[in-house]
Parts: C-alpha cells; sequence; structure tokens
C-alpha cells in the first residue's frame, strides 16, 4: 500500500552476468578519466556504477569495504576501487583497478604542470578551473547528501554525523581521533543497542532495491580473499622491496641529500599521515615542500592545489605537481633536461605516497572480509561510516567558502561562482544529471565568463 508506482512497475532484477578481467580493466581505466569531485565525489561515483548501475557488488559489501578504507591512511577512493578490484580478481585485479585510478590524474598533471611552470600562459586552465570549482563543491554537497540518507538510518547515527561535524567543523579535532570516537561510539553502541549498529543501520538490508550483484551479501568469500598467514608474509615482504629498491638505487646514485632522495623520504612520512583524505595532510606537505626544502612558492602551492581540485583522480595528486615543479626548478637531472627531471619526480613522489595503500589493502583485505555480521566488527566501522558524513559536510563548506567567498566573508560573494554553483546543484539535485555532463557544462561556463568579464 506504501509502494510508490516505480516500485510497482519494477520486474525483479536478474543476476549480472560474470564480468571479465578484460571488462573489468576498461572500466577501470574509464574510472581513471572520471573520477573528479575529490574523495566524496569518487566514493559516489564508484556507489553509482559498481552498485547501482552494473550491480558488481552489494550495497551492504560496498560499505564494509568503504568503512575498511575510511580508516586507513591514504586516498579512500582509490583504495576502495583497489580493494573491489582485488576481490573480483585477484591481486591482479587490485592493482590494475588501483593503477588505473591514479595514472590518467599523474599524466594530466606533468603536462598540465610543464605547461604551468614553463610557459606560465594558464589563462584557460584557469577560465575552466573558474567554473568547475562551484561545480565540485556541488558534487561534494550530492555526495554527503547521498552517503548520508544510505548510512544515517536511526538518530543515533544522525547523532555522531553532528557530532563529527562540531568535532572537526567548530572543534578543529584532528581526523583519527574523530575516527577513533565513532569507533568506540559503534562499539560501546553495538553492545548496548545492537539493533541500531548493524550495518545499514539495522533497518533491513542495504541495497535491496538495486537487485542482486555478482558479489551479494551472502556470497561466500573467494579462496584468494581468506585470510593466510604465509599470503600477509608476502604481501609485507613485496612491499618492503619495492620500497627499498627505488629508495636504495636514489641514495646509491644521487646520496640521502639529494632533492629526489628527500621527496621519497618526504613523501613517505606524508603517506602514512593521510587520515581523513587529503586536506588532513596538506598542511604537512605545505610545510615541508614549501617552508622546509624550499621546492616551490606558496603561491604556486595554492595553484597546485587547485589544479590537484579539478582533474581526475585523489586530490593528493597534488604531490604530483610538488614533484614536478620542485624537480623542474631544482634540475635535478641537469639544466639541460627539466622537464625529464620535473617528469621523473612527478613519478617517484606519486609512487611513494601510494605505495602503502596497496600494501594495506592486499594485505589487510582478507582480514576485513572474514568480519561480515561480526557485530563486534561492523558495530565500530558503521559508526565510522556516519561520522564520515559529518566530515564530508566539513569539505563541502569549506569548498564553498574559498570558492563562493575568496575575499572573505567580510566581501561580497563571487556572484557568478555563486550562480555557476546553484545551477550545478539544480542539474545534479533536480535533473540527475551525471557528473562528468555537469563538470564540462560549469567549465564551459567559467571561461566564457572569464572572456566576457573583467576580474
Amino acid at each position: 500500500m506504501n509502494s510508490t508506482p516505480s516500485e510497482k512497475a519494477s520486474p525483479p532484477a536478474e543476476m549480472p552476468a560474470p564480468v571479465s578481467f578484460r571488462e573489468a580493466l576498461l572500466f577501470w581505466l574509464k574510472l581513471g578519466f572520471i573520477s573528479f569531485g575529490g574523495p566524496a565525489g569518487q566514493i559516489a561515483i564508484l556507489h553509482q556504477e559498481l552498485v547501482e548501475r552494473r550491480r558488481w557488488i552489494s550495497e551492504r559489501r560496498f560499505l564494509h569495504a568503504l568503512n575498511y578504507c575510511m580508516v586507513l591512511p591514504g586516498p579512500e577512493a582509490q583504495q576502495l576501487a583497489t580493494y573491489i578490484g582485488w576481490l573480483m580478481h585477484r591481486s591482479r585485479g587490485g592493482i590494475v583497478a588501483g593503477v588505473l585510478f591514479v595514472l590518467p590524474s599523474l599524466l594530466i598533471l606533468v603536462v598540465l604542470s610543464w605547461i604551468y611552470i614553463a610557459f606560465g600562459d594558464t589563462s584557460l586552465v584557469a577560465g575552466l578551473f573558474y567554473g568547475i570549482k562551484p561545480a565540485v563543491t556541488a558534487i561534494v554537497v550530492q555526495a554527503a547528501h547521498r552517503i548520508g540518507s544510505r548510512a544515517l538510518k536511526n538518530n543515533w547515527l544522525w547523532a555522531i554525523a553532528a557530532a563529527s561535524f562540531v568535532a572537526i567543523f567548530a572543534l578543529h579535532l584532528p581526523f583519527p581521533a574523530i575516527v577513533a570516537a565513532a569507533a568506540l561510539a559503534g562499539f560501546v553502541g553495538g553492545r548496548i543497542a545492537p539493533q541500531h549498529f548493524g550495518q545499514g543501520g539495522g533497518h533491513g538490508a542495504a541495497g535491496k532495491s538495486f537487485g542482486p550483484a555478482l558479489i551479494d551479501d551472502a556470497t561466500p568469500v573467494p579462496e584468494h580473499a581468506r585470510f593466510s598467514g604465509r599470503r600477509l608474509l608476502q604481501v609485507g615482504l613485496a612491499g618492503a622491496l619495492l620500497w627499498l629498491v627505488p629508495m636504495g638505487i636514489l641514495m646509491a646514485v644521487f646520496g640521502w641529500t639529494h632533492t629526489l632522495t628527500q621527496m621519497g623520504w618526504f613523501f613517505t612520512k606524508a603517506a602514512l599521515l593521510t587520515f581523513g583524505g587529503a586536506y588532513a595532510v596538506l598542511p604537512y606537505v605545505y610545510q615541508g615542500a614549501v617552508g622546509h626544502y624550499g621546492w616551490l612558492t606558496p603561491t604556486q602551492m595554492i595553484d597546485g592545489l587547485a589544479l590537484g581540485e579539478t582533474t581526475p583522480g585523489p586530490l593528493i595528486m597534488v604531490v604530483a605537481f610538488v614533484g614536478f615543479v620542485g624537480g623542474y626548478v631544482k634540475a635535478v637531472v641537469g639544466p639541460e633536461s627539466l622537464f625529464l627531471g620535473g617528469a621523473l619526480a612527478a613519478c617517484l613522489v606519486t609512487w611513494f605516497t601510494f605505495l602503502p595503500s596497496f600494501v594495506f589493502i592486499l594485505a589487510g583485505g582478507p582480514l576485513v572480509e572474514s568480519t561480515h555480521g561480526d557485530l563486534k566488527f561492523t558495530a565500530p566501522l558503521t559508526a565510522i561510516t556516519a561520522a564520515v558524513v559529518g566530515v564530508i559536510l566539513n569539505l563541502a563548506l569549506f569548498f564553498g567558502y574559498h570558492v563562493l567567498w575568496p575575499k572573505g566573508l567580510s566581501a561580497a560573494p563571487d556572484w557568478i561562482s555563486s550562480a555557476i554553483a546553484v545551477a550545478a546543484a539544480v542539474a545534479l539535485f533536480r535533473y540527475k544529471r551525471g557528473v562528468i555532463e555537469v563538470i564540462a557544462s560549469c567549465a564551459v561556463l567559467g571561461l566564457v565568463a572569464r572572456l566576457a568579464l573583467p576580474m
């Protein structure tokens, strides 16, 4: 009696066809070029593509993997893609998914960084960015709404989300502390009110409206995803070698104090501090790259952040810009090969930044897969998901403030940016337009506005 017309008319969905490794590879490659919107937008794209549209994985299994990625240092969306790729096609699937999530962004940023530092002519790019920034703000707001509407199923979880927002927005507490507090709340809540802390908020099976998935709630854990001490040791040793060999080569060829060696060490440390996403580690990167090492200027760092915000891939890919500019300016392989030096530095810092993410997923995934349905594990993770909704809302406000009031609240807002943001929000919420379509349209609007009006 309470069913909507669309629910009555929808026939039972059939099980999707098995996905070959080649088909998955082509999807991960496409994802690398469309993953705009920062972690919130990227997670929303992953959910829309893999849970709603393709039904490769169920809502509950998706959220279980997401919860694990949220508590790791590193880019959550890239780790989530790696996790799902690993679950579907073993280690090679995870490595391909994770690499292709980053590779297009790296190539684009190397080209844009070269244009930026070598020619200084970014008027066209600046015009496109002027329209993209308010679109990204609307995308983050939409992502907060989408994830919140699925994760906040009762007043307990709403309270955790609200407390998380207050903690990061008003009290400026670090993200790891918020995650720890949410996990504790979930652990306690799972004991005193377990009906509210099951995955999905205790309101039935998550994702039931999307139909059966290839990796469904009841799908047995595949053999390669079962915990094995031997496999854990193999992954740990492989990760250690993949760090030690390039670092050893850098030290042998250039020495410890050389720019490339110091970049490798610095961004290894940065990779292990990125709890809460890129914005949590950007002050650390700024302090080291600008203040301590002098690889780039404060203005260049801000411009690099703009590039990172408006290109596909994780926002932490701004490290590729930092590496390129530092390698170019410092002429790390000689003054006659500036582009080569910048490109080499960008690739090195990307390697050292993302290597830990692959190790965390391939080593920890089997442990996570063993916790399905165990309330001792799912309740804290459900609470963490609720807390992340509050953090994403804070990110949306951060974007909105810097994009719509670029000169501060004491000055008038940027009315053109505000109009573009409203148009993007209407397109996303009212007309359900795709993320890429909205970004492309807003980029054109921003370019036209820049060319037509003096700024």
